[in-house]
């Protein structure tokens, strides 16, 4: 029987980081694996399946920045970055091209322990796309979607203008159309960062988006709100190709 718990790959070139935190993660529960470069890192992610990197920046060869934006790039796997504390500029980096979180050296695990688990928790909650958005169009309720141009036209060829977050917005409901999406998904679908306490930001991104493509803004129809849940589009969704 295979082991449910989340598998973590740590990559650290100390040995003594990499062995001490690998054997506090499996005491508390989850599977561990390590690797000493980024060379090895690559190997260990097409051998098993890991549900989260944690990844030392500084490193003899490639470098954790680098392997940083591969997994981004090439995958959904979250990462959690380990940096040196005078290294703010490698931290901002690292964030602004799409990892999920940093610590600090020398650090707590249990700090560590704790911000594994709630980034864990909030990339599995996402629902998986249904059909990854490839095609150059997608059209739903009279609208389409020009994806790599980032253009909505209406049903007369008018290009609606987006905003960079209206249109983050729209791709993830038709990614997941007809699918209950909560605030907390949304955010970290269009933004990647976690929600703060009363942060109303995806219902004002909901409210311009719906001023746009609704009928009547104030009995949306495309975008439903469902209470005690979040956010559905509501629209059949079809790509340019069908």
């Amino acid at each position: 029987m295979n082991d449910p718990s989340p598998h973590i790959l740590v990559v650290d070139d100390h040995r003594d980081i990499r062995e001490t935190l690998a054997r506090y993660l499996v005491k508390n529960g989850l599977r561990a694996t390590t690797a000493e470069s980024a060379a090895h890192a690559r190997k260990a992610l097409k051998a098993a399946s890991i549900d989260l990197v944690v990844l030392d920046i500084m490193m003899p060869g490639e470098d954790g920045l680098s392997l940083c934006r591969h997994l981004v790039e090439t995958g959904s796997i979250p990462v959690i970055l380990l940096t040196a504390m005078a290294d703010d500029t490698d931290r901002v980096i690292g964030l602004e091209i799409g990892a999920d979180d940093y610590v600090t050296k020398p650090f707590n695990p249990r700090e560590l322990l704790a911000r594994i688990r709630a980034v864990l928790r909030r990339t599995s909650i996402v629902p998986r796309e249904r059909d990854p958005i490839e095609q150059e169009e997608l059209g739903f309720e009279g609208w389409r979607l020009n994806v790599s141009k980032r253009e909505l036209l209406d049903a007369d060829g008018v290009v609606v203008p987006l905003s960079s977050g209206e249109f983050q917005l729209l791709c993830a409901f038709l990614k997941r159309p007809k699918m209950v999406l909560t605030r907390d998904q949304l955010l970290d679908l269009t933004t990647g960062r976690t929600p703060t306490v009363f942060d109303r930001s995806i219902d004002n991104q909901v409210s311009r988006l719906r001023r746009k493509i609704e009928v009547d803004p104030k009995d949306p129809k495309l975008i439903k709100t469902v209470w005690g849940g979040g956010y559905m589009l509501t629209a059949d969704v079809k790509g340019s190709a069908e």
